[in-house]
């Protein structure tokens, strides 16, 4: 739901698309550092939940990030199905991270999601998430949202940015023409960088659109939010 109400997507499918190998740079800061790459799987709810565990694994990784206050909006993800009707109100994109290196660009692959998981505990191999869904109805549902999220386990290892990438190759194909964010909070500063790196427009400012958490857990700060752009069309 949104505040237009229940949106269509513009392509309606339930044939997923295919999964992605992405590399991902090497992070020097960490001795005996290894070569690593994530395949990028799409999910609906009814294939997330045919993988045990995985869809409460997603929730409660996404509840550390709305019980952190700094950024999503929502207050509390708290109740029977709110996730679920939430974060998969249409398609949603896991990223397995694996060892070893893979060719640069879109690679499409034929591996299934237990193939790339290998036995791991979801904590153990999943990088992130995201999904992606209308931003608004009708005459304006090619242009889609998505909301991003990095498991707590592989912060600091460029995943994001690899996701932020795998967004750009789906968007389009799944019947988009553009991605608009509505609030990425100026703190948000990974976030910020990564889609500035990705040559997104910042089509405006929100001043104090967000009632956040203060980083240190003292209180409340009001934080203005950046308005991203992209077109797929002009790719």
């Amino acid at each position: 739901m949104s505040a237009y109400g229940a949106i269509t997507r513009p392509v309606a499918s339930d044939i997923p698309l295919a999964p992605t190998i992405w590399p991902c740079k090497l992070n020097t800061k960490q001795p005996n550092s290894r070569p690593t790459h994530l395949t990028v799987h799409h999910l609906t709810l009814a294939t997330a939940r045919s993988q045990q565990g995985l869809v409460d694994h997603l929730r409660e990784v996404f509840a550390l990030d709305v019980e952190a206050g700094r950024t999503y909006p929502q207050e509390t993800i708290e109740g029977e199905g709110v996730f679920e009707a939430y974060f998969f109100a249409a398609d949603v994109f896991l990223a397995i991270i694996s060892e070893g290196e893979a060719a640069e660009g879109v690679n499409e692959v034929h591996v299934s999601i237990e193939d790339s998981r290998k036995g791991r505990s979801w904590e153990d191999c999943v990088a992130g998430f995201y999904y992606v869904k209308p931003n608004y109805p009708g005459r304006s549902s090619h242009i889609c949202n998505a909301g991003f999220v990095v498991s707590p386990n592989h912060r600091g290892g460029g995943y994001g940015f690899v996701l932020g990438k795998s967004y750009l190759h789906y968007g389009p194909k799944l019947g988009y023409r553009a991605s608009v964010f509505n609030l990425v909070y100026v703190n948000n500063v990974a976030s910020v960088r990564i889609w500035e790196s990705l040559n997104f427009t910042k089509a405006g400012i929100i001043p104090q659109a967000g009632r956040l958490k203060r980083a240190d857990g003292q209180g409340v700060e009001w934080v203005d939010a950046w308005v991203f752009y992209k077109s797929f069309v002009d790719n």
